[in-house]
């Protein structure tokens, strides 16, 4: 581990002179200075992270001196030093900004142990800050792809609510449209982005737990309820709370989120007391809420809370402008997570991404790519490397038309694989596949014999 640079801003020669003996064997690289205004101009020289501060100094003092630490890089941590009868003043520095207070005369191992915890505190804020930048540009409006109008709009919007104090934020749209990637855009480019992110998905837990997993419970609440457990809405205070396949949440719940929507206000299970939150709800889901309204499902009070401000996340097939952008973004990330080098696609492959109609969305793009960069070693991705799918430009809609790829293929090669998409996507059920491709379950048994699957495809019910 590299020597960490330690200042000593004391007026006394010996107390410099016995610290910089003392940290200098303990593997600390050390300077001083006997004034606040000469330490200053050591620091604008840059290196130093730790900083042992004198309170009583002649002219600048510790005060003072640490105030316009504080305004060259906030995050040097400096230790004061201080005799006994200026210990309320030492606690002042604290609150301005010093790591802490050691009182004179001291012990050397106590110096130790200070600038030993300051350094790791300071390590752990650098580690902090790097992660909070990393998320920063991982889930930037930047990361919403796409040229198209409808995803500049989307950009747009979202910028908007970001910058607002909007606390409560509907989107909509299929799977694999981005609907958590905006999410976590609106926090992490808002004012809330250095408070918690939560995310809870309503279809994922069991109702007898999902009460106790947002709100909390007292102890005693119920039988397992041995200690006090805080919800995920408590957790969230000050940030953000993203509830995905919100058209799950069940009706009981529905009332208490209301409850906590328009009163910033919940009681954990078992409890008495009201605890004031100031959370941003943001509701995912691909469900059409009007229609669970309509069939008594989904509460229209609790929608019209929710769709105060509502981002609806277009398709991939509905903006092909942004594919090949896409294609080209996730090249990039996978190129850079694999060590790999960037690979492009062929101007006949890119055709074959636009033809395609992409089912599962951006996520399904992603995965294709992730799956290339893996697999293929070619620098440039040619039709031959892409699934079957792409290359036949099947849609997703199950209807017969099949777009016959430029360089042609086989119709056996494409009968295969549709028999076997029919199996793996019905578990192997011959009744159900026969049904998706539209011949009787015989015509079938001859196609899985024909093609030569194995005998466990053949046995279905």
């Amino acid at each position: 581990m590299p020597k960490s640079k330690v200042l000593v801003i004391d007026d006394e020669r010996l107390v410099r002179w016995s610290l910089e003996q003392k940290l200098s064997r303990d593997g600390y690289d050390v300077a001083s200075a006997p004034t606040g205004e000469e330490g200053l101009n050591l620091l604008r020289d840059g290196g130093h992270e730790l900083v042992l501060l004198d309170l009583r100094l002649p002219g600048m003092d510790g005060v003072q001196t640490l105030q316009e630490i504080k305004k060259i890089d906030r995050e040097i941590a400096v230790v004061m030093l201080t005799a006994d009868t200026g210990i309320s003043r030492a606690v002042e520095c604290v609150r301005l900004g010093a790591h802490n207070y050691l009182c004179k005369p001291f012990d050397f191992d106590e110096v130790h142990i200070a600038l030993e915890k300051a350094r790791e505190d300071l390590k752990l804020r650098r580690e902090v800050s790097r992660l909070r930048r990393r998320q920063q540009r991982e889930f930037g409006v930047e990361n919403l792809v796409g040229p198209s109008t409808a995803m500049r709009a989307v950009r747009e919007l979202i910028g908007k609510i970001a910058t607002s104090n909007a606390t409560t934020v509907l989107i909509e749209g299929e799977n694999g449209t981005g609907k958590e990637l905006a999410a976590r855009a609106i926090h992490f480019s808002s004012a809330r982005a250095e408070q918690p992110f939560l995310d809870l998905n309503c279809s994922a837990v069991p109702e007898t737990l999902f009460e106790s997993e947002l709100f909390g419970h007292e102890r005693g609440a119920f039988t397992d309820a041995k200690t006090m457990k805080k919800g995920l809405i408590e957790l969230a205070d000050g940030g953000t709370l993203l509830l995905d396949e919100i058209g799950d949440l069940k009706p009981v719940i529905q009332v208490k989120l209301l409850r906590v929507l328009e009163a910033r206000k919940f009681r954990r299970v078992g409890g008495t007391q009201d605890i004031a939150v100031d959370i941003r709800v943001i509701a995912l889901t691909n469900k059409k809420l009007t229609a669970a309204i309509q069939h008594g499902e989904f509460r229209q009070d609790l929608y019209y809370r929710l769709k105060v401000i509502a981002v609806e996340m277009p398709p991939v097939r509905e903006r092909s402008d942004d594919i090949v952008p896409l294609v080209e973004h996730f090249l990039e990330h996978f190129a850079e997570e694999f060590k790999k080098p960037l690979k492009k696609l062929s101007p006949e492959a890119q055709q074959a991404f636009q033809r395609y109609s992409w089912p599962g969305n951006a996520r399904e793009l992603r995965n294709a790519i992730e799956r290339l960069v893996i697999l293929e070693a070619d620098q440039v991705i040619s039709v031959s490397h892409l699934p079957l799918e792409i290359r036949a430009g099947i849609p997703s809609s199950g209807t017969a038309v099949v777009t016959l790829p430029t360089e042609g293929i086989a119709l056996e090669t494409v009968e295969r694989d549709l028999v076997r998409q029919a199996m793996e996507r019905t578990g192997g059920n011959q009744t159900r596949a026969a049904e998706l491709l539209g011949i009787e379950r015989d015509a079938l048994r001859r196609r899985l014999v024909k093609h030569s699957f194995r005998e466990s495809n053949v046995d279905g019910a």
